[in-house]
């Protein structure tokens, strides 16, 4: 009950009294403060957000501080045992136990390994963390998966503010699959930097390369992640 009473208290004095330019971040590299500047040049408090690969439902995620601030949206998780987690931490987001399709398939294997943050339905990129970095894969499950324009359609009125993106392996094949001319997101968050076991990231420019076409310029870039806005919502309000 106490805790309870603490989260509520916290999370009322964050909205009354923190600087809108806070430093206060739950991304892994201050994503979601370089995002609240943007949202809040453009006037928008409330934010929408559809979070594919959502795992830890605060730390090291690019819309947790969206939802403290009163933003509301839907949670996409692979991985069953994190379900509860984000359920708690995020009781009026929709939270969905699902993998993204880039096929017909209903379903697929999700290689689950021994740190939660690198479980990936990309068999590939699985074999490659398992025989080359320290850590393993524990058990491949089957997971039910879910098209990125059906979770558009069937859970916004319209398409949401933000999309953030990070699924491991899948993220270019996802994006691909995106009805940009039906769901003209404004702003993209997307993780473009290969996975690596330290410092050395080599980036991966291929996301990029695909934006551009599509009609989106990079505002900004943490390494890890890139910050793809619409030019036709950036350069038109």
């Amino acid at each position: 009950m106490i805790r309870r009473h603490k989260s509520f208290i916290e999370k009322a004095i964050d909205r009354i009294t923190e600087p809108l330019l806070s430093r206060s971040s739950y991304s892994q590299a201050g994503e979601d403060t370089i995002l609240r500047f943007l949202f809040h040049d453009f006037g928008k408090t409330f934010i929408s957000y559809l979070d594919l690969g959502t795992n830890q439902p605060k730390g090291d995620n690019n819309t947790f501080l969206f939802y403290r601030k009163g933003g509301q949206g839907v949670c996409v998780e692979a991985d069953i045992s994190l379900i509860p987690k984000i359920k708690k931490a995020r009781p009026k987001d929709k939270i969905i136990n699902a993998g993204v399709s880039v096929t017909e398939d209903k379903e697929a294997d999700f290689y689950i390994f021994d740190v939660p943050g690198i479980n990936t339905f990309n068999r590939e990129e699985a074999e490659q963390r398992n025989n080359s970095g320290n850590h393993k894969i524990v058990k491949v499950i089957k997971v039910p998966l879910v098209n990125i324009n059906d979770l558009i359609k069937n859970n916004f009125d319209g398409y949401p503010d933000l999309l953030s993106i990070d699924i491991e392996g899948l993220d270019l094949a996802v994006l691909r699959s995106l009805d940009f001319d039906r769901f003209p997101i404004p702003v993209i968050c997307a993780e473009t930097c290969v996975y690596s076991e330290n410092h050395i990231r080599p980036k991966d420019h291929s996301i990029a390369e695909f934006m551009i076409t599509k009609g989106y310029e990079i505002y900004a870039d943490t390494y890890i992640n890139t910050i793809f806005v619409n030019k036709s919502w950036f350069y038109n309000k």
